[in-house]
């Protein structure tokens, strides 16, 4: 395995304890300061391209000013070697709204992303829609096939919250079109085009009625003399290539006329375009993407990796395989390492303790399972029947089920009013139901888990329970309420001070 990329000027420590404004999964950070201070015609694919970011305007001899689509398609044109790394929203802003929506492209913008990812399919009219799945029941009120719906009858469905879910909220938002999206991006930034290669001539003509041609981003893993053949056709298209071990001789096959992007896809560290020769290749010529959204895109140097430590993730990304572009579902925790280093940290006085650190002993002394076993792929505790889960570098407690319970010891660093927030994830509603007890005090009212709509969809929660505590040790128990419906994980619990 290749060694970490570099450490920030102001690490943080390894720790494995509970102490104060530590985790016991915080390791040393890396830091990303990549500026880009020079940008060169020479790296516009074609011409046309060129002068569609670079000419001045006919009436005034002078460029217009600079928006934030000249800026990033000046950006992704650029492989030199102070290239700075770009943010792609993987599905547009979901955690803030739908997924594949205008305000989800609105917020990832918003957010510092210079790409929005999104996804196509036709409608039985042929228009181009929004939309990952080609069925609709995940993401909308509505059943059936996309293809098999009018524009019309696509326009009228309603999508639900987040990554969707059919126990997802639903919302006021509607299916946009690919003709709304790309409006919405014209000032702002590059949209990739994902599952979109199948119907490319329809989604070009999109582009050039809307005037957004040098804003969307095809890709595909197509032969490289059916690429050619669309590249030639439309000579001011941008275009990316996926390669993984299957097809890594693409790279050359292009010989000349390589794309200015590859998004490498890697399920091992000593997969061959993983390898640094590969890697070199690649980024001598173009921009390097890679995804950090689940374990099989990258080694599992993913985003949940990257919030324990970076140097799993994305610095690994960055400072081993030279990624200029990460495709994340965490778009503000990656703006904000690429500006200042390690995030997710815990805050000022606060003490967070993992899901699977709870206390050592038996069954029914220190935490009770109702099955036997360890049901998920995470790394239990032999001899132990607490189910543990790893979601895409999110270790967790899981197959949670009712009159299951789990006690945590915690060291409280000053007396004080604190209150439990808790990091869940669940794609169901209910999700579920849990009781705090401190010590050998009462248990809290019942504290409901809100559906996140996905098993990966982590968010800290608050659980409205208060409780004066000393400073020292004291004893956490986390009991599952019986006869209601128990299905969510836990990542982490964190005790915050209440700030008067």
């Amino acid at each position: 395995m290749p060694s970490p990329s570099p450490s920030p000027a102001s690490p943080t420590s390894d720790s494995t304890s509970t102490s104060p404004g530590t985790s016991n999964r915080t390791g040393t950070g890396t830091r990303n300061r990549i500026r880009s201070h020079r940008t060169r015609a020479a790296v516009c694919v074609t011409l046309t391209a060129c002068a569609l970011a670079l000419a001045p305007t006919p009436a005034t001899g002078t460029a217009p000013p600079e928006n934030a689509a000249d800026r990033a398609l000046r950006a992704f044109l650029d492989h030199g070697p102070k290239a700075a790394v770009m943010t792609a929203a993987h599905r547009g802003q979901w955690r803030k709204a739908p997924e594949n929506s205008l305000p989800a492209i609105r917020a990832a913008f918003a957010d510092g992303a210079e790409i929005v990812e999104v996804d196509i399919q036709l409608s039985k009219d042929g228009v181009p829609v929004l939309m990952h799945d080609e069925t609709l029941e995940r993401t909308t009120n509505g059943t059936g096939r996309v293809a098999d719906r009018t524009v019309a009858q696509l326009r009228a469905l309603r999508l639900r919250v987040g990554l969707g879910g059919r126990q997802a909220a639903l919302t006021r938002h509607r299916v946009p079109t690919l003709a709304d999206a790309m409006k919405e991006a014209r000032t702002r930034g590059l949209v990739n085009l994902d599952q979109a290669w199948r119907e490319r001539e329809a989604v070009m003509g999109v582009l050039k009625q809307t005037g957004t041609v040098r804003n969307g981003v095809f890709k595909s893993r197509a032969a490289v003399p059916e690429v050619r053949a669309f590249r030639a056709r439309h000579r001011d298209a941008l275009y990316m290539h996926l390669v993984d071990d299957d097809n890594a001789g693409a790279v050359k096959e292009f010989g000349k006329e390589r794309p200015p992007a590859f998004e490498v896809v890697f399920d091992d560290a000593e997969d061959e375009v993983a390898g640094p020769a590969f890697l070199k290749g690649v980024r001598g010529t173009g921009r390097v993407w890679i995804n950090s959204m689940r374990d099989e895109f990258a080694a599992g140097h993913t985003d949940e990796a990257s919030l324990i430590d970076p140097a799993r993730g994305w610095g690994r990304l960055i400072g081993t395989y030279g990624a200029t572009v990460i495709q994340t579902d965490n778009v503000e925790a990656l703006r904000t390492y690429l500006a200042k280093g390690p995030v997710n940290k815990v805050p000022p006085g606060a003490v967070r303790i993992q899901g699977e650190a709870y206390a050592p002993g038996k069954d029914g002394v220190t935490h009770h399972d109702t099955d036997p076993g360890n049901r998920g792929d995470g790394p239990g505790r032999p001899g132990e029947g607490v189910d543990i889960c790893d979601h895409d570098g999110a270790v967790a407690v899981c197959w949670m089920r009712g009159t299951e319970w789990l006690t945590y010891t915690v060291d409280v660093p000053r007396t004080g009013d604190y209150t439990l927030k808790a990091r869940v994830s669940s794609p169901y509603s209910p999700a579920g139901t849990y009781r705090l007890t401190v010590d050998r005090g009462p248990a809290s009212g019942p504290v409901r888990v809100a559906n996140t709509t996905a098993h990966h969809a982590f968010v800290l929660q608050g659980s409205g329970v208060t409780r004066r505590l000393d400073r020292g040790r004291h004893t956490l128990r986390i009991s599952l309420d019986d006869k209601v419906p128990q299905n969510w994980n836990l990542d982490h619990l964190q005790l915050e001070p209440v700030r008067r």
